[in-house]
């Protein structure tokens, strides 16, 4: 819409959620570490919105679906990197320019 490169395959589509979901139930919805490129909705890092756009025109509904997922997850540790940011909040880790050794 405004004039910015995207294609409609950033999102995930519902054959991928289903998929996830599917796997998750498989695990007992227990994974050690979760990597993604956004995060739930209710870590969004409002501080590290772009300013000039319209928050309310853009897409979250991956960011709400992940909501849903975080809801019924347990894991260690979270990771995402689309904000920019280095930030943690609870198991949420929000990587730029750090980076974090996984212990094995």
């Amino acid at each position: 819409m405004r004039g910015f490169r995207w294609w409609e395959d950033e999102q995930p589509d519902e054959a991928t959620k289903a998929k996830v979901e599917q796997v998750l139930t498989t695990r007992g919805w227990q994974v050690p570490v979760v990597l993604s490129h956004t995060c739930p909705f209710k870590y969004e890092p409002v501080e590290a919105f772009l300013p000039g756009i319209d928050q309310s025109s853009v897409d979250d509904s991956t960011e709400r679906w992940l909501d849903t997922i975080d809801d019924r997850l347990t894991c260690d540790a979270w990771y995402c990197g689309h904000w920019h940011i280095n930030k943690r909040i609870e198991k949420m880790h929000f990587l730029f320019h750090e980076f974090e050794v996984a212990e094995l």
